[in-house]
């Protein structure tokens, strides 16, 4: 059996419904007006409220990209003064120790090396 020689099994073809032809001009749309002719038809607020978003050029790649959060910095000489180690600070190391504290978090290789000379623990 040869492709052409294969017939059809459905003999009745469905009839294509808004294109014309057999069913009128207007392809079953009416006559004139707004929902005759083209396009997407949505009200103008909306349109406008669509106009005024920002378009979001490279979303798909950039879009879970974390942020750099900066964070505040404190010196290591003030760490003598302050009772608590504040949290979510970076320890710089400009200034003297003199006691021993614990710190955890960020820590600058200058500030880690002054607070283990004084015999704290920096992680």
């Amino acid at each position: 059996m040869l492709l052409h020689e294969i017939s059809s099994q459905n003999k009745n073809k469905a009839p294509r419904v808004g294109r014309g032809g057999k069913r009128g001009t207007t392809s079953g749309r009416g006559q004139k007006g707004q929902g005759a002719h083209g396009g997407r038809g949505g009200l103008p607020g909306e349109r406008n409220y669509i106009q005024r978003l920002p378009k979001l050029r490279g979303r798909g790649t950039h879009q879970n990209k974390p942020k750099s959060v900066k964070l505040p910095v404190i010196n290591i000489g003030d760490l003598d003064m302050t009772k608590p180690i504040p949290k979510g600070y970076k320890i710089l190391g400009g200034g003297d120790i003199s006691k021993a504290v614990r710190v955890y978090g960020k820590v600058s290789k200058s500030a880690r090396a002054k607070i283990e000379k004084a015999g704290g623990f920096a992680k």
